[in-house]
């Protein structure tokens, strides 16, 4: 029986994430392979390898997992790793009036992150995701972050900006 975790709500920096051990940062990617605006914004301008490790993973889809509701894990300290989620399908753009998040990716892709979550014994940290480009709303992720992290046991703390 694992029992529930914390989910805190802080002002700050998601790429600079509180407290002690081992901690994963969690961020919404897009499907399409595009890394410019937004979130990864900031982890670009600490770490160069979620970035390359993304546009790697998106050139050789063919060969991998790469796809709405897959996650990439990357190491970039010794106790720090960036989790890629697919979890937005496109991009806005003016044509569309949907918006690009997918709730049902998110979902499939905290499930696994929370199964690495737990074997690296590892906080997660993340900034509200799936609620900036992706136009989500977090009304609806955040029963999604209850129950695939919180609920097995894994502490989060989302991070509201400054």
């Amino acid at each position: 029986m694992t029992t529930a975790s914390t989910l805190t709500y802080v002002r700050g920096d998601a790429t600079a994430p509180l407290g002690k051990g081992v901690k994963v940062i969690a961020h919404v990617c897009n499907d399409l392979g595009g890394w410019g605006k937004g979130f990864v914004l900031a982890v670009s301008n600490r770490w160069p390898e979620p970035e390359a490790a993304y546009r790697r993973w998106h050139r050789e889809r063919a060969g991998n997992d790469f796809g709405l509701g897959a996650v990439q894990l990357v190491q970039v300290e010794k106790y720090l790793w960036v989790a890629n989620l697919v979890g937005q399908r496109g991009i806005r753009t003016g044509r569309s009036s949907r918006p690009p998040v997918r709730y049902e990716a998110i979902d499939a892709a905290l499930a696994t992150l929370g199964g690495h979550a737990r074997d690296l014994r590892a906080s997660l940290h993340m900034p509200r995701i799936g609620c900036g480009l992706a136009g989500g709303r977090w009304e609806s992720v955040e029963p999604l972050v209850r129950a695939r992290l919180t609920e097995r046991g894994v502490p989060v703390t989302v991070y509201d900006h400054d």
